[in-house]
């Protein structure tokens, strides 16, 4: 959107948070281990990455921006990797600006099924995991909007452990409805509140022994 367009309809349709960047993105560590994908959006390029939708994703001053229209339960996904992945760790930073949904997906098979990451943020305060309508798993944690976060998720076999800045929050070792294999998968997401804008950086995936 361009600011012609934004006064054009109106003030109240104005929200600044939707313009804003997020603060400069957190440094990292060299990752260890076997790394299958790595990216920290140097390039404005997003080859290795496929989008559900065009339009959605882009690269903004080194990090990953997602926006969505504001209307609810609008989505969008951006996936890489192989279906032949199945015992891995991502790890990822996401800075939310306007709206409550962020994370990723793992093991997700023919962009259809996967295990859902879901860090929810103003008014819920927590993290959720899920495979369609089961859930997996939920941990109250703050998130604030405007600050970034990192998220770590580990599968191994029937296993499922998720991390959020550092602390260890699910631990699943029976997760007998996820999927064996499959890629990751970025998500932006309205949800009920009907909005959504998100960055995201540093994401790697290495591979578990």
């Amino acid at each position: 959107l361009v600011p012609g367009f934004l006064f054009a309809v109106g003030a109240a349709s104005f929200d600044p948070a939707r313009l804003a960047m997020p603060p400069l993105s957190p440094r990292t560590l060299p990752p260890k281990g076997h790394v299958l994908f790595q990216d920290d959006f140097s390039s404005d390029s997003l080859s290795g990455w496929e989008a559900d939708r065009a339009g959605v994703w882009t690269v903004r001053n080194g990090a990953l921006r997602a926006d969505l229209p504001d209307r609810r339960q609008e989505r969008s996904f951006l996936f890489a990797g192989s279906d032949g992945w199945t015992n891995y760790a991502v790890d990822l930073d996401v800075c939310a600006m306007r709206g409550v949904d962020k994370g990723v997906a793992v093991r997700v098979a023919d962009k259809k099924t996967g295990v859902g990451i879901d860090l929810r943020g103003p008014g819920y305060q927590d993290v959720i995991v899920n495979v369609r309508e089961w859930s997996l798993g939920k941990a109250r944690v703050v998130n604030a909007n405007g600050a970034w976060h990192h998220i770590r998720v580990e599968v191994r076999d029937q296993s499922l452990r998720v991390w959020v800045n550092g602390t260890l929050l699910i631990d699943r070792p029976d997760a007998k409805r996820s999927p064996h294999a499959g890629r990751i998968a970025l998500a932006a997401y309205t949800g009920g509140v009907g909005e959504c804008t998100v960055f995201y950086d540093n994401v790697v995936v290495t591979e578990l022994p």
